[in-house]
């Protein structure tokens, strides 16, 4: 029997447009509510700006404005209850503890497979 995760809202903070595109169309014919950001600015202001907070934040590391956990440490502290997958180019054992230690509940390495994005929101939704 599959499994199927229930419908969220994700915050996609990707600065490779064709990689955001990527994720967006995948998670959106899933039936997901994607929002894009395209750097740690947006993506700041998308959560501030949110009418309700996202269910999962999908970060790329490293940014053009954000190359540490800092960008995850705020993003955390504005929208607490947000599970937040961090995806990084750089995934040497520290980056993953780092992230982990910095609060994030999953951590993809590129490059992946769509198949581990969709499969990374539904551990983040708890399914």
């Amino acid at each position: 029997m599959p499994c199927f995760s229930p419908l969220v809202r994700v915050l996609l903070v990707e600065d490779d447009p064709l990689m955001r595109w990527s994720i967006a169309e995948t998670l959106t014919e899933s039936g997901h509510t994607v929002i894009p950001a395209g750097d740690g600015a947006a993506a700041l202001e998308a959560v501030t700006g949110a009418p309700h907070p996202f269910d999962i934040v999908l970060l790329n590391h490293p940014l053009p404005d954000s190359n540490d956990f800092t960008l995850l440490t705020e993003l955390q502290r504005r929208s607490p209850s947000s599970a937040v997958v961090f995806m990084t180019v750089f995934g040497r054992p520290e980056v993953v503890t780092g992230a982990r230690r910095h609060g994030a509940c999953g951590v993809l390495k590129k490059p992946f497979d769509m198949y581990a994005v969709t499969r990374a929101v539904a551990d983040a939704a708890g399914v």
